[in-house]
């Protein structure tokens, strides 16, 4: 593969792009969010501040990696709902974006605008086609309730001559001290595509970390990941089976639940219940995410911020899968390589009408 420059969609507070840093990859990432875009800036992470729809290939004419995870809420089992509502509507939509269909009408007819987005990196890699320079590697990741979008993105990029594999794929199986499940699509022009392989145990309630494949690395514990010199249970904000009373716990010796945007409002005790512990701090949180202890988290909403992201050393592995890169798996977190802030804005690459610029 020629030199990467990867462009990231809804690129977050910099999930993949840390990633991306670790492998020495160039990498500039498009966020709406100013929270976001102000924790990207402080990281030192190349950024513009604006709306995906309002850019396209044609912006970024050195980039030929693709990636995004188009946001997730309205198809998240704690979101609204929209999005699983109306999956059939979108795959239809897959469809009609694929003969050249203009699709404007259709995405503002959805009950919640953020549905449609999760079309954006499809869109993308269309226009890079037609403009004749098709991107090398596509990577996409959403929750497990977006696999029928991207089975059926695939099945596009296919009639394209791209090697195409989606999966499920466990964070704690790839070093993250965190359960959570992203599903992912790696496509490549040239070359075969392949999810990465996993480099530990899954993890399983009241099963040994070094039960299973002898050549898997034990699942990572939240004690490992957390400065903390003390035994703790987290107690979840989420009731199980939808009973506020029947809340989750997890061990100290065990990965995390989830991080959602609402890791501060769960409680942190000693393991006998006695004694309420500080909760977590943001840069807590984000090293549950595997983000370096140091990260700038900035602005408002970073239990959020940190909630949406990618955990970058999921995102090392998916993005080294992708473009055939070594990994050191010696770095259980990924590094952060401090450069001086990058700003930009719409303006710096052609502002556009968004809304005339979704599906040219």
């Amino acid at each position: 593969m020629p030199a990467v420059e990867i462009v990231d969609l809804f690129a977050g507070p910099g999930g993949l792009d840390v990633a991306a840093q670790q492998l020495n990859l160039p990498v500039a990432g498009i966020e709406w969010d100013a929270n976001a875009c102000a924790t990207r800036r402080n990281a030192g992470l190349e950024t513009f501040e604006g709306d995906v729809r309002a850019y396209g290939p044609e912006n970024f004419k050195s980039a030929n990696v693709l990636a995004g995870g188009p946001p997730c809420q309205t198809y998240t089992v704690a979101g609204s709902g929209a999005g699983r509502r109306a999956l059939d509507d979108v795959l239809r939509l897959v469809e009609r974006l694929a003969t050249g269909a203009n699709i404007s009408k259709d995405l503002d007819g959805l009950d919640d605008v953020r549905t449609g987005l999760v079309l954006e990196p499809l869109r993308w890699a269309l226009r890079a086609i037609e403009l004749h320079r098709p991107y090398e590697a596509i990577v996409l990741e959403q929750v497990p309730a977006v696999m029928p979008v991207w089975e059926a993105v695939g099945t596009v990029l296919r009639k394209y001559d791209y090697s195409v594999d989606t999966g499920v794929l466990h964070t704690e199986e790839f070093g993250v001290p965190q359960t959570r499940r992203r599903a992912i699509l790696i496509a490549r022009l040239n070359g075969t595509a392949a999810l990465p392989a996993p480099t530990h145990q899954r993890y399983r309630k009241g099963q040994e970390p070094t039960l299973g494949n002898p050549d898997l690395r034990p699942w990572r514990t939240m004690g490992e990941a957390l400065d903390r010199s003390y035994p703790f249970v987290v107690i979840s904000n989420y009731g199980t089976g939808g009973d506020p009373k029947a809340r989750g716990l997890r061990y100290s010796h065990q990965p995390s639940a989830t991080v959602t945007g609402k890791i501060s409002r769960n409680r942190v005790r000693t393991p006998d219940f006695d004694v309420e512990l500080p909760r977590f701090s943001p840069a807590e949180a984000g090293m549950l995410q595997t983000f370096p202890a140091s990260y700038p988290w900035t602005g408002g909403d970073v239990a959020q911020q940190i909630g949406n992201a990618i955990p970058p050393r999921l995102a090392a592995h998916v993005l080294a899968a992708a473009l055939d890169l070594d990994l050191d798996l010696a770095h259980e977190v990924p590094l952060l390589r401090r450069t001086p802030p990058q700003t930009r804005r719409p303006s710096a690459v052609g502002e556009r009408n968004s809304r005339d610029h979704v599906h040219a």
